[in-house]
Parts: C-alpha cells; structure tokens; sequence
C-alpha cells in the first residue's frame, strides 16, 4: 500500500497537469515565428549598430514585423510567450535564428572580399592609367623655349 499512494499522487498529478501557458487564439505557425524572430533580430542588430540606416528608410522594426507578417503587438507577445513556455523547443528555434544569422554572415563575409578584391583591381587599373598618361605626356618632347 505505501508503494502504490506515491504512485497514485504522481499519476494524479500527472493526468491533471495544466499547460501553465495557453495557447493563443490566434497561433503563429511555429516556422513563422523562427522567421519574426530572425527579422527581428536582424533590425535590432540594424538598428543598434547603424541607426541611422532605419530613420533615413523611416522603418520601426515592431512596425515593420506586424505589416509584414499582418499581426499585432498583442499577438505577437502571446505567441512568444506560448513558445517560450516550452524552453526546449524555444532554444531550438533560437538555435535555428543563430543558424541562420551565422550562415548570413558568412555570406556577407564572401561578398565582402569579392567587392573588395573588385575595387583593388579598379585602383590598379587607375594607377596604371594615370601611370601611362603621365609616361605620354613624358615622351612628348617641350616645345617651350628659354
């Protein structure tokens, strides 16, 4: 007997458990929500780290996101919170934006030095004009008398 009312009391417990969180009316696929989150990310990076970038374009990041996704504020912050009350599925997903950010960066990165090595070769091509007009202005014999 005194085996089985531990067992009972966790099987009660069990069978009666609430989700602490519900979920919203309106829920966000979760795919969808990765993609808020990365877009997200992304402008409060822009807009930490060039600021000006936002205001010269007039965009306001949580603007932008509820037009571009067509929800709303509360939507959004009921959506995250559901998400969020499963942490380990939430670290997934903000393991898939830090994926995605990475993989970002890494192409930046390569466009990057493909611009730079583009604009070493245009400056070469420049000094050897400017190399070879000074060279013919050089050859031409002065005609000016003394």
């Amino acid at each position: 007997m005194k085996k089985i009312v531990p067992f009972l009391a966790i099987l009660t417990f069990w069978g009666c458990k609430e989700d602490l969180v519900k979920k919203p009316k309106h829920l966000i696929e979760r795919a969808q929500m990765v993609d808020i989150m990365y877009d997200l990310t992304l402008l409060e990076a822009i807009k930490y780290q060039n600021p000006a970038v936002l205001d010269s374009n007039q965009i306001r990041p949580k603007q932008f996101i509820y037009k571009k996704y067509k929800i709303d504020s509360l939507q959004l912050a009921q959506n995250n919170v559901y998400y969020a009350s499963d942490y380990k599925a939430y670290k997934v997903m903000i393991e898939e934006v830090a994926k995605r950010l990475d993989t970002d960066k890494k192409k930046a990165k390569v466009l990057i030095k493909a611009e730079e090595k583009k604009t070493k070769i245009r400056l070469e091509k420049l000094k050897k004009k400017k190399q070879q007009a000074g060279k013919a202005k050089d050859s031409i014999p002065s005609t000016s008398k003394k």
